[in-house]
């Protein structure tokens, strides 16, 4: 079980791992956790388009209402969606989708009433206990399930949070990865004064064209291609359950996910004035900086949506965001959602005659590595070692937010231990592409 229920989820391998005696158990421990949590008595429950979802969700869904708890089912969505429906029936969720992860995974996105988060220390442990414990399940009065279409008010909800009634025509490149935003993206881009060229928007949980993982360069090389082909103002890519969102620029270049951060955050403060702002610590400096030019206040997390809609309801941030592509509103109820991100660069390019590398300059102030993945084993151990060397440099600062963060005037890096794997993953940036180079080049060193 340790390597099914993660720090966020519940992921693992079909069959051997997730099956539908294991969702029904899941099911009827959420229902239990709910009661407790004195929650509504109402889930609703949602999947995407993997082979499995359906059994899968049909079986937590009989083992949730086993214990009395009725169960709405909105079908195919992405997890936005799902966080939508929580939202707007303030019922807890669970969405049956393995995200970005190959063909042969699945799992479990669960929420409480509101979109609230639930992980490893929110409520995710104390279900993981009892589906280990295996108590007896005591039948009683069985919840009613029913269906209900919600991909209309879900369009409907993001159209009046962002402003895209008056934009120029727009030529956007939309990359589904044969994933959920294949299902969402239609209807709301339909709705805009953009000419779309859709890419692999086919439902296919089998992921024939490539993993839905743009954070992975190879996965978005089709959408570069095409972007520069047809002379697009903007290229889209969504993970598998579209609650991320990469962009590519008129030049076919990958958009830094911070650069993105900074422009989301400036249009919020000018909305907003004078609000918090949320960011996780892999994030590029230019981020707090530009929080601050606007007149925010930028608050620095751990990296985990947990974490940071934590962060946000205790805070009243307006907006949050992760290098990894995962954007938090307020205004939808702290959840992250990739198509509201989409529509908020859309807005931002469309009231204007510049071109979105054009826009994103003034957010581009730094070089980074992006992520560099080490398989080690002993990672204590190379921590210490790290934090050792450098803490005694003058001019040097050290912290322990998440994993081992060195920072100085010009550059910083990050050090985490992955949750699931053998591996430490590095992430470093820096004023000049050579003073970055060096600092990478020392750390790998130390690493390996």
């Amino acid at each position: 079980m340790s390597n099914v229920f993660k720090a966020y989820d519940i992921r693992g391998l079909v069959d051997d791992e997730i099956t539908p005696d294991f969702a029904f158990r899941v099911g009827l421990s959420f229902a239990r956790f709910l009661e407790q949590e004195r929650e509504p008595g109402t889930i609703v429950i949602g999947q995407d388009m993997r082979p499995s979802s359906p059994g899968l969700a049909d079986a937590f869904s009989a083992g949730a209402t086993s214990n009395g708890m009725d169960v709405i089912r909105i079908g195919l969505a992405s997890t936005d969606m799902l966080y939508f429906a929580s939202g707007k029936l303030n019922a807890p969720g669970a969405m049956f989708t393995a995200s970005h992860n190959p063909a042969e995974y699945n799992g479990i996105k669960l929420c409480k009433s509101g979109a609230r988060p639930i992980g490893k220390e929110s409520g995710l442990l104390a279900i993981e206990r009892d589906v280990n414990e295996g108590s007896p399940i005591i039948f009683r009065s069985v919840g009613r399930e029913t269906q209900r279409d919600l991909l209309e008010d879900y369009v409907s909800h993001l159209l009046s949070l962002v402003d895209v009634s008056d934009i120029r025509n727009l030529t956007i490149v939309i990359d589904a990865g044969n994933g959920m935003a294949g299902y969402t993206a239609n209807p709301v881009f339909e709705k805009l004064n953009a000419t779309v060229i859709p890419m692999y928007f086919e439902l296919d949980g089998t992921f024939p064209n490539h993993e839905a993982n743009p954070i992975d360069p190879k996965n978005v090389k089709a959408l570069q291609k095409a972007v520069r082909k047809h002379g697009a103002d903007i290229g889209l890519a969504f993970d598998g359950d579209a609650d991320r969102c990469f962009l590519i620029d008129e030049n076919g270049d990958i958009v830094n996910p911070s650069a993105l951060t900074a422009l989301i955050a400036t249009r919020e403060l000018a909305k907003y004035p004078k609000s918090k702002i949320i960011y996780n610590l892999i994030s590029s400096r230019a981020v707090p900086e530009v929080v601050s030019e606007s007149g925010g206040t930028a608050i620095r997390s751990r990296v985990g949506h947990s974490y940071i809609k934590k962060l946000m309801a205790d805070n009243g941030a307006v907006f949050g965001g992760e290098h990894s592509g995962h954007f938090y509103f307020r205004d939808f109820w702290n959840a992250d959602s990739g198509m509201l991100a989409a529509l908020h660069a859309i807005a931002a390019l469309g009231s204007q005659p510049k071109s979105l590398s054009n826009i994103l300059k003034p957010y581009n102030r730094y070089f980074s590595s992006g992520e560099i993945n080490s398989i080690v084993s002993d990672a204590p151990a190379i921590l210490q070692k790290i934090e050792s060397l450098y803490a005694t440099k003058a001019g040097v600062t050290v912290d322990h937010l998440d994993g081992l963060t060195i920072s100085a005037a010009g550059w910083w890096f990050n050090i985490r231990s992955s949750n699931t794997e053998p591996l430490l993953r590095l992430n470093a940036e820096a004023k000049t592409q050579a003073r970055l180079n060096k600092v990478r080049d020392e750390v790998l060193a130390l690493i390996h």
